[in-house]
């Protein structure tokens, strides 16, 4: 655990991307196997534990420590796990000096095998045998609660930096191997053949658009150019081969449980490339439901059959990357395109239909249709190169994204709550709200959440409002002063908005961040719900 807990001590005081990088690559040429591939999973969220419940943790620590105390404690330092490291009572219970701390695939290996009730004294030992950095990392391990601004992403191009190999040979690999790793370690080092995949439904690392900037599209014929409509769902790849069809988010995220009605409607063989929606395909002349209603089906382990006929999903395509076992990745989108329509042509017109392209022959015409299109559900538009091909990453020049200028709105800050990672110590996560006519009187109803878009120097103006205007609190959540003529007013700004029944204020917003911090604004200034329903219609 000793140099487990090392990196992350490290990872968390690094801010820079290039700094975890070199950090991440000396961990795996010094470690060895299996505790390298165990770091690398908990890094990268594919380490299946089990989890350990916060409540058994807090009941632990106060066997030793007051809970007036503890409680005093954990508001101040506001994350559970990094609490229990720093005030956990171990030493008449630590073994004799010299005695080795476990190693972290000792600590891995031994959680998996223990049954419910042997967790608690398991745990209770192992925080007595570990130092604070030792605890802190076990404790992370644990609870599912790695924040330490290390992304999948990042560990694969570690990987990639340690082996001399391309980060997209990794991607290709990551879905069809699991922890602790070993056969990577050992291709990637060179003492070994490139691992075969068990899994042929695999995925592969998508294309990426880089957004218009001012002047791009300036020296550029847009008859060299397609467009498609940007849908406002997620962006997917559907991997079908043999009997084994699996569904990935952009990232990479297995997500078929919560779409089998996608997957069990798939009967090609290939990778193709799209969005996830719901409501009706083009072909079955069914309109296209926003994002809340997306919202329904996703991150959800099981599906009833009363969501899936709710709320039933269907892939928009954008483009194929196998079809078949043909790699066609090099060949120019209009030839892709070609053999995805004939694709798609035959499949379930309920489940899977055709991005359609946008007509247009000058940037002015496209910029028109942009700022207003012909659907909601609509966010921009895609514009790519006729004679590009697929490659993974975000390279500049052969797709553009040109998304429709954001909806802003002025809100009151009503709700705070603490950050996680290097934020911990913040109240950086906001709760905001809009006035609306109650029964006596106006209201602030919330109508979103927000925790990033403000700057370091704006996050310490938000933090002391809060600690200086806090009414109630309900656990971990701050209640803020917030009336007609004291309060907090912030610019929101978002990419949509939807009615939503499970929300108090009838409406919720499509990726809100705070734009400004608007402090020359009284909070009876700010907007009301009748502005927002009206964006709606």
């Amino acid at each position: 655990m000793k140099a487990f807990s090392d990196l992350l001590d490290r990872l968390v005081l690094t801010p820079s991307r290039n700094g975890k990088l070199t950090l991440l690559v000396d961990y795996f040429r010094a470690t060895p196997d299996p505790d390298r591939g165990y770091a690398l999973a908990a890094l990268a969220g594919t380490l299946d534990i089990g989890a350990v419940k916060p409540a058994v943790l807090r009941e632990l620590v106060l066997e030793r420590m007051d809970e007036v105390l503890f409680r005093y404690s954990y508001d101040y330092v506001g994350d559970l796990a990094e609490t229990i490291a720093l005030v956990w009572d171990g030493e008449k219970d630590k073994p004799e000096s010299g005695a080795e701390e476990p190693r972290l695939s000792d600590v891995v290996e031994k959680i998996r095998s223990l049954g419910r009730t042997e967790i608690r004294n398991a745990v209770r030992d192992l925080l007595d045998r570990l130092d604070s950095s030792g605890r802190f990392a076990f404790l992370k391990l644990v609870t599912g609660g790695l924040r330490i601004g290390v992304s999948a992403r990042l560990a694969k191009q570690a990987l990639a930096m340690f082996g001399n190999k391309d980060i997209t040979e990794i991607e290709t690999l990551w879905h069809g191997l699991s922890p602790p790793y070993g056969t990577l370690f050992a291709w990637l080092e060179g003492g070994a053949d490139k691992p075969a995949l068990a899994s042929p439904a695999i995925f592969h690392s998508v294309m990426l658009s880089t957004p218009v900037g001012e002047g791009d599209l300036e020296n550029l014929d847009p008859a060299s150019f397609a467009a498609e409509w940007k849908w406002d769902g997620i962006r997917v790849q559907l991997s079908r081969s043999g009997s084994r069809t699996r569904l990935y988010s952009r990232s990479g995220d297995d997500i078929s449980h919560s779409f089998p009605d996608i997957v069990e409607a798939a009967d090609f063989e290939g990778v193709i490339d799209g969005e996830l929606l719901v409501g009706g395909t083009l072909r079955s002349n069914e309109p296209t439901r926003t994002f809340s209603d997306l919202q329904q089906r996703l991150n959800r382990k099981t599906v009833s059959a009363k969501m899936l006929g709710e709320y039933p999903a269907f892939l928009r395509a954008y483009d194929i990357l196998f079809q078949g076992e043909d790699d066609v990745r090099s060949e120019t989108f209009v030839q892709r395109r070609e053999r995805l329509a004939e694709l798609i042509d035959a499949s379930q017109p309920t489940r899977f239909d055709l991005s359609p392209l946008v007509p247009f022959s000058s940037w002015d015409e496209l910029e028109r249709l942009r700022i207003d299109p012909p659907d909601p559900v609509i966010e921009g538009v895609m514009i790519k190169r006729l004679d590009s091909v697929y490659q993974a990453g975000r390279a500049k020049g052969p797709w553009f994204k040109w998304k429709r200028e954001p909806f802003n709105a002025d809100a009151v800050l009503i709700y705070a709550q603490r950050g996680h990672g290097k934020r911990s110590s913040y109240y950086s996560d906001f709760t905001f709200g809009v006035w609306t006519k109650g029964e006596s009187g106006d209201v602030l109803v919330p109508v979103g959440k927000a925790y990033f878009g403000f700057t370091d120097a704006e996050l310490e103006i938000l933090d002391r409002y809060v600690r200086n205007n806090t009414v109630d609190r309900f656990g971990p959540v701050r209640a803020l002063r917030a009336e007609p003529d004291h309060g907090f007013v912030v610019e929101v700004a978002f990419e949509g908005i939807a009615r939503s029944p499970r929300h108090k204020s009838g409406v919720a917003m499509r990726f809100p961040r705070i734009a400004r911090l608007r402090q020359d604004k009284l909070p009876r200034d700010a907007d009301r719900l009748d502005t927002l329903l009206a964006m709606i219609d």
